[in-house]
């Protein structure tokens, strides 16, 4: 019992880190306003009963996200983490390497990207949304889903296929060669044509979250990942519907 006390209370350091920052924790849950405590988190990975080690390296890899996201999307609005907690835990525990040496890879690709695409380079993007709520995995999945669709939204492949992406990207940026990707007046780059402004950006999304338009509802442990819907499409047409103003740049 005190062991497990101990391991929760390692989690919880997690929720003290984004409380020092003053981070209003919102998740995209239409039933609630703020997200799964990591303390609750790891009451839930404790349940499944794995050793002592893998606790403290799942500790120490979330530990690592969280700051990493924090530090290079300092705007970003939801930040929901359950999936993606449930989801590294299960490729941990079947991984032919091991489940240390997974999540040692897992966060050094998760951290890679999160710098690659924060604020801190000449990416620039303004949130995580994109990526944690799936938008860009079901974007990929469509492009080729014989080959694609069993592979899961924070899998090792569809990482790779992200930094790969990132940096051609990067390329292209460096070259002035982006069309769709130009700075707006806010200084981020936004690859839509409609406004993501703060207040734009969560009604955008509470109101997708409501008609269940989220391609991976990342504030349910159990959540199961669609990618077979028009998400772009809709997206666009719901922007028109709300009335949010074309983007300035």
């Amino acid at each position: 019992m005190k062991q497990q006390l101990t391991l929760t209370h390692t989690f919880q350091f997690i929720d003290e880190i984004l409380a020092q920052q003053s981070v209003n924790l919102l998740s995209l849950n239409p039933q609630k306003t703020l997200i799964t405590s990591f303390a609750e988190l790891g009451n839930f990975i404790i349940e499944q009963n794995p050793e002592i080690q893998l606790l403290t390296t799942l500790q120490e890899t979330l530990e690592c996200i969280v700051y990493t996201q924090l530090q290079n999307f300092p705007e970003n609005i939801f930040w929901d983490f359950d999936f993606l907690v449930s989801s590294m835990l299960r490729q941990a525990l079947i991984a032919d390497e091991g489940a240390v040496h997974f999540l040692t890879v897992f966060a050094e690709k998760m951290v890679s990207l999160t710098k690659m695409f924060g604020n801190k380079t000449e990416m620039r993007f303004r949130y995580v949304h994109d990526f944690m709520y799936g938008f860009e995995w079901a974007r990929w999945v469509q492009k080729e889903p014989q080959k694609r669709a069993h592979i899961e939204p924070f899998s090792l492949v569809f990482l790779d296929y992200l930094l790969v992406k990132g940096k051609e990207l990067l390329q292209r940026i460096s070259y002035s060669k982006v069309t769709s990707y130009k700075l707006c007046d806010t200084g981020y780059r936004n690859p839509f044509t409609f406004s993501r402004e703060p207040e734009d950006e969560y009604r955008l999304l509470t109101y997708l979250a409501e008609e269940q338009l989220i391609p991976v509802a990342v504030w349910n442990w159990n959540a199961s990942p669609v990618w077979n819907k028009p998400f772009q499409e809709m997206r666009q047409q719901l922007a028109l519907k709300l009335d949010i103003q074309p983007q300035r740049h």
